[in-house]
């Protein structure tokens, strides 16, 4: 397979179930992420299958869009690094379940909590690039330049404090533990990653 296909793959499947949501709410209700019924009737599917449907067009198109950038990078360094092209796609669909079991064990028996989207993963693609190029430059909002280790600082400061108000509907609780997974999955696979990252963060390019 070629170094994006994998990706470009993830975002058709998701956009198609998506879409076929959008049209029958019967299959956002068998796939959404609800951790009561999961608790009740074992249906632990839905540890993955959240992530393949989306509340909207909006929500669905600034995921896919996040994934389509950043997803070809980490696809080509998995399979160089791993030499093994399983590895990206099993990383995408363990940071589903990693960034939702903290949400599992605090709303398990909360009826009317319910979850969707691919935030979670979609944030692990992103810290893991962040973790290979912690200097590249990011634009947030698709416009606004940031060093990619200043964004992360602020994104997993924003989301631990949001995600303890939860006064919103947005999953920081999902987006920090996603973010969390995508720095050290590849550490525990792969130690000499994290003297790698190390490494790039004591040498920033504009200072060489």
């Amino acid at each position: 397979m070629g170094n994006s296909t994998i990706t470009y793959i993830l975002i058709g499947v998701t956009a198609l179930t998506s879409y076929a949501g959008f049209q029958n709410t019967d299959i956002i209700h068998k796939m959404i992420f609800y951790p009561k019924e999961m608790k009740d009737r074992n249906e632990w599917w839905r540890f993955i299958t959240h992530g393949f449907i989306h509340a909207d067009f909006q929500h669905l198109i600034f995921n896919m869009l996040t994934l389509f950038f950043f997803g070809p990078f980490v696809e080509s360094t998995f399979g160089s690094i791993f030499d093994n092209n399983l590895v990206y796609p099993i990383f995408y669909l363990a940071a589903f379940i990693f960034s939702s079991v903290p949400s599992y064990f605090k709303h398990k028996d909360n009826y009317y909590y319910r979850a969707l989207g691919a935030s979670g993963a979609i944030s692990a693609v992103l810290f893991t690039t962040i973790l290979f190029n912690p200097w590249q430059i990011l634009y947030v909002n698709f416009f606004i330049p940031l060093p990619a280790i200043l964004f992360a600082i602020g994104y997993v400061a924003y989301s631990s404090y949001m995600g303890k108000k939860g006064n919103d509907n947005i999953g920081h609780e999902a987006h920090l533990w996603g973010a969390i997974f995508g720095l050290i999955c590849p550490i525990v696979l792969k130690p000499g990653v994290f003297p790698y990252f190390l490494n790039q963060l004591m040498h920033p390019p504009f200072f060489q």
